[in-house]
């Protein structure tokens, strides 16, 4: 009999549910937000939190309980050094779980699992978006001064702003849809 059991057993083998809920761990602490179903984000919450608290031990021993449940040294360096110092200030309720919608195909309750303290991720400057300066200002009536080059694009408008011309668009010619196929069918035969 399993009385006073209260661990949910998610409708799998003890090995699948373990390798489930490994999974799920290491997914939350890498990616800091999971979307996944309520019944799951409920039963790996008390392992996360866990492995939360033995990094803000930081001592050998916690480290290799760590090990023992996420199997790989980066993520336990991860956990040590970057998630631990975060909640360094904070006595549990290191994750939350904040309700989506129900899936349609099976109507499983859908949730987001994220931790309470998330980094922002920082975009590389090559990544960044490009900053966009007006070509004129609206309002105040300014324009600003362009190359010589760049001012022969540039035509008025009845209204008087700048606006550059698109450059003509030129017509390609259209690929024979049966183009490709008839090159690899021209091909010699071997001879026999």
């Amino acid at each position: 009999m399993r009385h006073r059991k209260a661990k949910s057993l998610l409708n799998r083998f003890t090995a699948w549910r373990k390798a489930t809920l490994k999974s799920l761990a290491r997914n939350l602490l890498i990616h800091q937000s999971i979307r996944t179903t309520r019944e799951k984000a409920k039963a790996v919450r008390p392992m996360a939190e866990g492995l939360i608290s033995l990094a803000k031990k930081n001592d050998l021993a916690a480290k290799r309980e760590a090990f023992k449940l996420l199997g790989d040294h980066k993520m336990v360096s991860l956990l040590f050094t970057e998630i631990g110092p975060r909640f360094a200030k904070r006595n549990g309720g290191y994750t939350r779980i904040i309700n989506l919608f129900k899936r349609p195909g099976d109507d499983a309750n859908l949730v987001v699992l994220e931790l309470t303290e998330i980094k922002k991720k920082e975009v590389p400057k090559h990544k960044k978006a490009k900053e966009i300066k007006p070509e004129t200002e609206i309002r105040s009536g300014v324009t600003e001064e362009k190359p010589a080059e760049e001012k022969k694009e540039e035509r008025k408008s009845e209204t008087g702003i700048a606006v550059k011309e698109k450059p003509p668009i030129t017509n390609k010619p259209s690929k024979k849809f049966l183009g490709g196929l008839r090159n690899i069918f021209k091909k010699e035969r071997d001879s026999l």
